[in-house]
């Protein structure tokens, strides 16, 4: 594989949660960090972590801003050097009963899960393929983005983000540009907190067994440094999915089961 010291990542919701496990994970191998994110103290406290580790930069980004995003790559280029490494990463966790689904709730979703990472990624990759030196992307998608589940918001997005990473591979294999998604199941992150703060109407937290349930699950989950370093040794193995844990696995079993048995019978081939 690559020798990643000297690197620049970009990496999206990287103050906090997944995001600053990632970037734990890169700066102990020499990577240089430009750390994006929604949350000013958040990303000021994982700079100040992390600038002792690696030349860090940190800048303030809401992911659906194009804007925004193209100033951001312009100063982090201008600061570190050229991005070869993007992380996708950002995300909130949705949640909203169809019967109190509304456009605005549609656009907040659907714009920091599925147009964030399509922000980023039409941000550095026309960049990374006038170089021509290659690189690595890495999308955060979910485990529910591999089996439907009733958080639909949050579903829709994320199996968007699986679909256009597994295309996207097949499309940058020629300009040596690796692509991996990442497909966590529960980790211990602050994501349904979060999700309050860029929306109140789509936060599970209201107050309910279920939203407790939400909140244990999650706290009882993979720890971020440990998806971290799951996400390197992904990226070195150069996987198309990066898993933290196997709890889709009987579901997707069953889905894809189910997939191949709903295909008509060949004609003919039931007198085989």
């Amino acid at each position: 594989m690559r020798e990643w010291n000297g690197s620049v990542a970009f990496i999206t919701g990287g103050g906090q949660g997944i995001g600053l496990g990632i970037a734990r994970a890169l700066s102990k191998r020499g990577v240089r960090l430009a750390l994006a994110d929604i949350d000013a103290d958040a990303l000021k406290r994982a700079g100040e972590e992390l600038s002792h580790v690696t030349e860090t930069q940190t800048v303030p980004l809401d992911v659906r801003d194009r804007d925004a995003f193209a100033a951001a790559a312009d100063s982090v280029e201008s600061a570190l050097g050229p991005v070869d490494l993007l992380f996708n990463n950002a995300g909130i966790a949705p949640s909203a009963p169809v019967s109190q689904w509304t456009y605005e709730k549609w656009d907040v979703a659907l714009g920091v899960n599925l147009n964030g990472v399509i922000n980023g990624l039409q941000t550095f990759l026309p960049r990374m393929i006038e170089r021509g030196t290659g690189g690595y992307v890495v999308n955060t998608g979910s485990g529910a983005g591999l089996i439907p589940n009733r958080s639909v918001l949050y579903t829709t997005a994320k199996f968007a983000v699986v679909g256009l990473s597994e295309s996207l591979r097949l499309e940058l294999s020629e300009h040596g540009i690796d692509v991996s998604v990442l497909c966590p199941g529960p980790v211990n992150t602050e994501i349904l907190s979060n999700t309050g703060s860029v929306e109140a109407s789509l936060s599970v937290l209201r107050g309910t067994e279920a939203s407790r349930n939400s909140v244990s699950y999650l706290k009882n989950g993979t720890s971020i440094d440990d998806v971290g370093e799951m996400v390197i040794a992904g990226m070195q193995a150069r996987a198309m999915w990066i898993h933290t844990d196997d709890f889709v696995r009987d579901v997707l079993r069953t889905r894809v089961e189910a997939l191949f048995d709903s295909f008509p019978t060949p004609a003919g081939a039931e007198n085989a």
